[in-house]
């Protein structure tokens, strides 16, 4: 799935990145705690997420995640934007919740992981 497949199942605005959009995503995740993205995501994946402060993108740059997805209609600051785009990271922002984003990416066929579909 690319990051444009994402963009278009979950009906998101491009805040920054748009030049990345044919970029192939290989996981999501879905969280509000920083702590729980560090231990599970892996590269080349999306994060889906309504906490809106700089720790998620600084986190998105630790992890190389890149796309980065508001959820509820958070909008990052400017400040938060510049800062995935000079890191290449694609900034999404939907209406959908996060429960609605990820069971629709899901049903797409975007999974959470190796590590999480060994675990069940």
């Amino acid at each position: 799935m690319t990051i444009n497949d994402v963009k278009e199942l979950i009906h998101a605005n491009v805040l920054c990145g748009e030049e990345y959009l044919d970029k192939e995503v290989h996981a999501a995740c879905g969280s509000d705690m920083m702590s729980d993205v560090l231990a599970f995501v892996k590269d080349q994946a999306v994060l889906l997420t309504g906490l809106c402060n700089p720790q998620v993108i600084r986190t998105a740059m630790m992890m190389d995640i890149i796309c980065v997805v508001f959820v509820r209609s958070k909008h990052p600051t400017e400040d938060m934007i510049e800062m995935a785009e000079d890191a290449g990271i694609v900034v999404l922002e939907t209406g959908h919740r996060m429960f609605s984003s990820c069971g629709i990416l899901y049903a797409n066929g975007l999974r959470g992981g190796k590590d999480y579909e060994r675990l069940h």
